[in-house]
């Protein structure tokens, strides 16, 4: 549930999502790309974009030319893979994990049912999902993590495809920056649009 009924983070706005939905579905796009594919103003694009890297979710390079003229920025989601890591998401997962750890320590009945690597796994994504207005409930049986009320349930209903595949993006890549078993498989929803929750599954070459 969001804290208040609103969302933050990297999909608390709809043309921020059509941005990410881009980035995800192709790596390398310049400005240009993403100003004709959403209508926006490529100052809008730039802000929408610099709140994605400073949040860890959008990494940028330079084009490599071999012709003359100025290099353009070229701009991938972070997938959490060696050739698509964000410094920041790295430094996030560092620091949820030493969180965890600290609270381990202190509630020692709030250690996880999962090994080591699963177990900062999800410390990373609780604490991403938190961070963005959720209170996620993870049940380590049947290996999901609600997110009933879902804070979407109110938008337009032609949109909720594209902010569920968003997302799912989103918990994949900070799965795999924390590097570990587990895997984002897919946002479940119900005949209640308030309710959902995303599966995970055990990858099977780290199982």
């Amino acid at each position: 549930m969001a804290k208040g009924g609103l969302v933050y983070g990297p999909i608390s706005s709809y043309s921020r999502v059509r941005i990410l939905h881009l980035v995800q579905s192709r790596s390398h796009r310049t400005i240009g790309e993403l100003c004709e594919a959403t209508g926006l103003h490529a100052n809008t694009v730039r802000e929408h974009l610099q709140r994605l890297i400073e949040g860890g979710y959008v990494i940028q390079s330079t084009e490599h030319r071999t012709t003359r003229g100025r290099p353009r920025t070229l701009y991938s989601a972070a997938t959490g893979t060696p050739e698509a890591s964000s410094p920041v998401a790295r430094d996030k997962v560092a620091e949820a994990a030493r969180r965890g750890d600290l609270m381990r320590r202190v509630l020692p009945e709030e250690a996880s049912e999962f090994g080591r690597e699963a177990t900062y796994q999800l410390d990373a994504l609780i604490e991403d999902l938190e961070q963005s207005g959720f209170e996620p409930v993870v049940d380590a049986e049947r290996l999901t993590v609600e997110l009933s009320p879902c804070p979407h349930a109110a938008s337009t209903p032609e949109h909720r495809p594209m902010l569920c595949q968003v997302h799912l993006g989103l918990m994949q890549g900070v799965l795999t920056q924390a590097g570990g078993p587990l895997a984002a498989e897919c946002v479940r929803a119900t005949s209640r649009p308030e309710e959902c929750a995303v599966q995970l599954r055990l990858v099977e070459s780290a199982a």
